[in-house]
């Protein structure tokens, strides 16, 4: 199993407990971004640059995934892309996304956006805390021990 991050929009805090994880489990976590991440030395953790453009880093992920891998993202399309390839799909605030709930998500951000551009809704998503810090290396805990190789 490896681990994707979809690195652009992924909180500096989720990236700590990731590298965290990446010691631990001996899991190798690859951040992928059109910018230049800055890493920790480990050789578990690996960051890798695509040109900027749209979706170009999603599909640089979909490309490069195996089944089984998981990959970090909050964008939903992307986590459906993944979870059709044979992924996982786990948010940075700890929603892990399966074959199960990935269509109810979809028609949930569906209906925001129309919302969102009539005007009847405005603002994104609640700021990333400490609570989102916790249920996200919950679930990611939860989720190496399930299915890495471990030891």
């Amino acid at each position: 199993m490896q681990i994707w991050v979809d690195a652009d929009a992924c909180p500096r805090p989720a990236k700590d407990v990731l590298f965290r994880v990446a010691e631990r489990a001996h899991v190798t976590v690859t951040l992928v971004a059109n910018q230049y991440l800055k890493t920790p030395p480990s050789r578990y953790v690996k960051a890798l640059q695509v040109p900027a453009g749209f979706d170009v880093a999603d599909n640089e992920i979909v490309a490069r995934l195996e089944p089984g891998d998981l990959v970090i993202t909050a964008d939903i399309p992307l986590a459906d892309e993944i979870i059709s390839k044979g992924g996982a799909a786990l948010n940075p605030r700890g929603t892990l996304y399966s074959k199960e709930n990935i269509k109810d998500h979809l028609q949930r951000r569906d209906m925001l956006d129309e919302l969102r551009g009539s005007g009847m809704v405005s603002g994104g998503p609640d700021t990333y805390g400490n609570k989102e810090v916790q249920r996200f290396s919950n679930a990611l805990d939860r989720y190496v021990t399930k299915n890495a190789n471990i030891g």
